[in-house]
């Protein structure tokens, strides 16, 4: 099975109407993986610090996003 990478989390509308399409589901668990990495006290002191980079934590959190969604193949 192919992953559609561009999957709206929430589409609207009702198939016959078109939708909007929002986010991407991708974008979503993204935003859902680097929640949580925000949410440890220990990063958010390192970020400060700058000892670890906020694009890191971007790129992290894409990855477990596409982590996610080949996950929901099997």
């Amino acid at each position: 099975m192919v992953v559609n990478m561009n999957e709206p989390a929430f589409p609207t509308g009702t198939g016959i109407t078109p939708y909007k399409s929002g986010m991407t589901l991708r974008d979503y668990f993204a935003a859902k993986a680097m929640q949580g990495q925000l949410s440890i006290r220990e990063n958010l002191i390192a970020l400060a610090r700058e000892q670890i980079k906020i694009e890191d934590v971007c790129l992290d959190s894409y990855a477990v996003a596409d982590a996610m969604l080949k996950a929901r193949q099997e």
